[in-house]
């Protein structure tokens, strides 16, 4: 970008402040370093510190803009307290006394909730403008807009004020971008104005697309034709691209030399595509091999002021299909909710009062220009009075998805990164709420309530006041007012499992305390977590401050949550969910149970937990993110598919001869230089440490790896043992020259650059890219990444090689540049009769080869050759566990895969991008977290069941979102998939849900059985238990006859020769059995038996 196109006038020299990339580490590889630069030099201000307004500043804070400006001098009220984490019950009627008179006044939202914001990041300024004394203050708010980079709006005000500020905000020096927002009840509303020429840098946020050039066809334009096994290249007409390391064509496409820095693109397959206006029909030879980088070019958005949008909003951003005429009608609604507000000194209707609710309706109709309401009058206004009825109420689920999509556009505003929305979005979930009010119309004409009772009926009118009328006082008036006191008490009442500590547990945890989850006396939430908190987890994990590094993230966690409510009941562990805790987690555990919500990171994690609840039926909610990428699973016993039922195919493996010898990516150098690490600094150091302390040591090594174990041990323990920091920079200078130098020369000295297949092609063509040896030279910095590879490598190495020794390491260049000077390093030569795998099949035979043909004779003489355990007395290497986050670990696997990388000319990476490679980081932002979370939370309201109302399948969401783009859409999830069986002669249909379940004791194998013949007429002929065989036909006679007489559990534990953890109440079964009466095999689910 240049100074004159940037948004809001940020010039890049502005935004220079260094990046702290240990704590914005996983944000970085979602934002990027240039994006979070400007943010880092932009200012919002936030009017309105209730629920939505508290969920935004969070969100933006963690991302690390420059400064928070919040204005709010409203004081608190208990429908706040449903929303704002940072708000309690005792705020409500909390005085205090100003240093610099003598009356007693209320501090305001904004003040309150200053302090623990700015809690959040210590590179943040967190201020309040204590100038505005109301929010119907026009000069005080529009004098905020001077100098910001973003306003945002999350409370009411009238229409008038809005667009006088957006104008303000259109009209600044600085083009103040402008956000509308509210969270009211189960809807809520977005507006976006960022002006009439905004500059976005990269629309989507995807990776550019990449692909490997097959040739460069000599012609007139030049055709290009990409790599087919590396896949599509994922370009469109009209795209721009760059080359790199392109062989042949006669350098036509390498930089330099007033050649054009880009290339249009005219795609004429999925695999090739023509470059227009390049002519390469004179080149004396067509190319062979090189990279395509797509390049991102910047777009101009522009957007409708708020006057013009409120008047027509056009096309409106859809979040749910099923809905697709949702988003006029809320429209509608919400322009009469204001209408109604600005007449009612800015208040929304009180909960109950239906007389309000059917005002707001009036004024829908009398705005309704467009007829929206006689479409389908019913649904239509049932939309608008549920709307009006609930506008009071701030719930913290719809704060948390609202909060995640304002305060990503917040952060577009101030990056210029992703698209923005255009206009207005609106959001609801309805679904929640009764189908429509009680239809009992009959008024007395002497009553108050008459209105009241012509919406919801004689009886239900009590109860309205009574059961959703708030307290003034309570934490869960919100809750109450949309669901009435019985939903409440359910909720407080819950046993939940949350399964994770990190972000999505952190907001999870939030969202729970303000709703009242486990609150109640019968309530309890219990939480897991293996991890402890580090410094890269603060920047999304807003639990957690710096105080807290190193504690685990289940016990802090549940501290801060406890904090929020006082009455959350809370149990923490640091256990692993699997296997080996059911003693922990077990049929006890899960009995108790209401249900699990997952905040894992691992599809297995996942999987195991879907059999438990599968196994206890319970409901699951499932969420996880991406980047801005992120989704939801509500999984219902008996009523969705569980989360197993469909699964992404497995990421695809490297082949072992690709990395050894004939890697052509990036992530190939990058797994090699891991795998590197763990063998050189990690497994020989645990292979000399077993071999001192074991005296069996060799008799349990396995055949296959015998020889090379012990062939490690004796160089690092004997042949390579340093005893100086000197002895560890020579190694590591040798080691240079073994892995970038000599291999590849051997590797040449086998496949000569000009030797050809059996059929005649090219041995290094395709993917196979002929390797170069690489010179030592200590002043070398690579073209792509401009590191100095060399020099890293060789501080890095040594130094590692120290720590595993226990020598006392050293980083000063003067050193290394003296003790290298002085390292001898052996010329190399070549082999003959060394056999190199030329592909996958190859280094299968050779593997099986070098196993079967190890003479063990010659173990024997290594291992005598070692010093006996019992003369190293005491002496122990430290190995070292490859840890992405520690600089000095991706120092050496960068400089590793680099110098790899420049060996068969592949573009190289900075240690920032390999880290994100080597490490598998998987990009995360805060506000896709809470997003995700908010709407996994709306299906809990669901779950524990809503007023006067059965729901069904459709009632229930999964979500996938990309606030990227943005794009949201909303689904019914998919039933369970059914098995049919005929049972007493009549068709069964079965799903994963299902079992035979048997709750009649610990009865005998002869019991169990027969039970089967007389229930469902069936001949059982075989039963087993995990992989043991409890009963089959084929048996032994005696045996079985033994067994008849035993208890099912003394059956289990005599035939697996285990004993039964006293946790466990359950036993699963599988059976085969025929229909007595057809003789036909009936497929059966699994029995669940319960013996105590």
């Amino acid at each position: 970008m240049t100074s004159e196109t940037t948004n809001n006038d940020v010039p890049p020299s502005a935004a220079t402040t260094e990046v702290d990339e240990k704590l914005y580490s996983r944000q970085l590889y979602v934002m990027g370093h240039e994006a979070q630069k400007r943010m880092m030099a932009s200012r919002a201000v936030l009017v309105g510190v209730s629920g939505l307004g508290v969920e935004v500043a969070k969100n933006i804070i963690l991302a690390g803009i420059s400064s928070v400006t919040l204005c709010d001098p409203e004081l608190p009220n208990s429908f706040d307290l449903g929303g704002n984490f940072y708000l309690s019950e005792g705020d409500l009627n909390k005085c205090e006394i100003e240093s610099d008179d003598s009356d007693n006044k209320r501090k305001g939202r904004a003040e309150l909730c200053r302090d623990q914001l700015a809690e959040l990041n210590e590179y943040v300024k967190v201020d309040v403008a204590s100038d505005v004394t109301s929010l119907q203050d026009e000069v005080g708010l529009l004098n905020l807009v001077e100098g910001a980079s973003v306003v945002v709006i999350t409370v009411p005000l009238s229409t008038e004020l809005l667009c006088k500020m957006n104008d303000k905000c259109r009209g600044s020096n600085s083009k103040t971008c402008f956000i509308y927002a509210l969270s009211t009840g189960l809807f809520g509303t977005v507006f976006c104005d960022f002006g009439e020429a905004f500059l976005v840098s990269d629309k989507d946020g995807e990776n550019p697309a990449t692909s490997q050039v097959e040739n460069v066809l000599t012609s007139n334009p030049a055709v290009v034709k990409v790599l087919e096994d590396q896949g599509r290249h994922g370009l469109e007409t009209g795209d721009h691209i760059t080359f790199s390391k392109v062989k042949g064509l006669d350098d036509l496409l390498s930089p330099g030399d007033g050649k054009p820095s880009t290339y249009e693109v005219k795609v004429t397959g999925p695999f090739t595509f023509e470059l227009p206006g390049v002519d390469a029909s004179d080149c004396s030879e067509p190319a062979t091999q090189g990279y395509i980088t797509q390049v991102k070019t910047p777009a101009t958005v522009s957007f409708r002021p708020y006057r013009e949008a409120l008047a027509d909003p056009g096309e409106l951003m859809m979040s749910d299909f099923a809905k697709f005429d949702r988003p006029p009608l809320l429209h509608l609604a919400y322009r009469a909710l204001a209408s109604y507000a600005e007449s009612h000194d800015m208040l929304y209707p009180t909960p109950g009062d239906a007389a309000a609710a059917k005002e707001v309706l009036d004024l829908a109709r009398a705005l309704d220009s467009e007829k929206l309401l006689e479409n389908n009058p019913s649904v239509a206004e049932r939309i608008v009075l549920h709307l009006a009825a609930g506008s009071r109420s701030i719930l913290s689920p719809m704060c948390a998805t609202l909060g995640g999509i304002v305060g990503q556009e917040v952060l577009k505003a101030c990056s210029g990164k992703f698209t923005p929305i255009r206009g207005f979005f609106y959001f609801d979930a309805d679904e929640c709420l009764p189908e429509s009010p009680l239809a009992d119309v009959a008024p007395s004409g002497t009553s108050r309530y008459d209105s009241t009772i012509a919406v919801f009926g004689k009886e239900a009118q009590q109860k309205l006041l009574d059961d959703v009328a708030p307290s003034g006082t309570s934490r869960y008036d919100s809750t109450i007012a949309v669901f009435g006191k019985e939903a409440q008490q359910k909720l407080l009442d819950l046993n939940y499992f949350l399964i994770g500590a990190g972000a999505i547990g952190c907001e999870m945890l939030k969202n729970w305390a303000l709703m009242g989850v486990a609150c109640g006396e019968k309530g309890k939430v219990h939480i897991t977590d293996m991890d402890r908190i580090e410094r890269s987890n603060l920047s999304r994990q807003f639990l957690f401050r710096n105080k807290d590094i190193n504690e685990f993230k289940s016990a802090a966690g549940a501290r801060a949550a406890a904090e929020m409510n006082e009455g959350m009941n809370i149990v923490p562990y640091q256990e692993k969910v699997g296997a080996d805790t059911e003693d922990i987690f077990g049929d006890d555990f899960y009995d108790k149970l209401d249900g699990v919500c997952t905040a894992l990171d691992n599809v297995e994690a996942r999987l195991y937990v879907d059999q438990r609840v599968l196994f206890y039926r319970l409901p699951m909610l499932e969420s996880g993110t991406l980047g801005t990428k992120g989704n939801t699973q509500v999984v219902i016993p008996n009523i969705t598919e569980n989360y197993g039922a469909t699964r992404d195919p497995p990421e695809k493996s490297i082949p072992v001869c690709t990395l050894k010898n004939f890697p052509n990516q990036i992530q190939h150098t990058l797994q090699w230089a891991r795998d590197y690490f763990e063998g050189e600094f990690k497994q020989s150091g645990e292979d000399v440490n077993s071999y001192l302390s074991d005296p069996d040591y060799a008799e349990g090594l396995q055949q296959n790896s015998k020889y090379e174990a012990v062939v490690a041990i004796r160089k690092t323990l004997v042949d390579e043992r340093p005893v100086s920091f000197e002895d560890c920079v020579v190694w590591a200078r040798l080691k240079f020259e073994t892995l970038f130098n000599n291999q590849i020369r051997q590797l040449l000295h086998n496949f000569p650059e000009d030797q050809v297949t059996s059929s005649g092609t090219k041995f290094w063509s395709g993917s196979k890219r002929c390797p170069k040896p690489v010179v030592f030279d200590l002043e070398d910095k690579c073209e792509d990444a401009q590191m100095r590879n060399h020099f890293d490598f060789i501080v890095a190495a040594a130094n590692l090689r120290a720590h595993m020794f226990g020598i006392k390491g050293r980083t000063d260049e003067e050193y290394f540049v003296e003790v290298l000077q002085s390292v001898i390093v052996p010329d190399f030569a070549p082999q003959e009769g060394v056999k190199i795998a030329a592909n996958e099949a190859e280094a299968k035979e050779s593997e099986n080869n070098t196993a079967g043909g190890m003479d063990e004779s010659e173990v024997d003489q290594i291992l005598s050759s070692l010093p006996k355990p019992g003369e190293l007395a005491g002496f122990k290497l430290n190995p070292i566990e490859f840890d992405k986050d520690l600089d000095d670990h991706m120092l050496f696997v960068t400089a590793c895969s680099n110098l790899r990388a420049l060996n068969y000319s592949i573009p190289t990476e900075d240690t920032h991008r390999s880290r994100a490679i080597a490490g598998r980081i998987i990009p995360a932002i805060a506000t896709t977290t809470a997003l995700v979370t908010g709407l996994i939370c709306l299906e809990l309201y669901k779950i524990i069941g809503t007023p006067q109302k059965e729901l069904t399948i459709e009632a229930y969401k999964n979500g996938f979102v990309n606030l990227a783009i943005p794009f949201m859409t909303l689904s019914e999830p998919t039933a369970p998939a059914t098995t049919k069986a005929v049972v007493k002669g009549k068709e069964w249909d079965w799903t994963a849900w299902d079992s035979l379940d048997m709750n009649m004791g610990d009865i005998t194998l002869q019991e169990f059985i027969a039970h089967f013949e007389t229930e469902y007429n069936l001949d059982v002929s075989m039963i087993s238990h995990g992989v043991s065989i409890l009963f089959s036909f084929f048996a032994n006679k005696k045996k079985l006859a033994e067994r008849m007489k035993m208890k099912m559990s003394e059956v289990v534990e005599n035939v697996t020769k285990k004993e039964l953890p006293s946790n466990q109440l359950f036993l699963v079964f599988e059976l085969i059995a025929n229909d007595l009466e057809t003789d036909e095999e009936v497929e059966l689910p699994y029995v669940k038996f319960r013996f105590r």
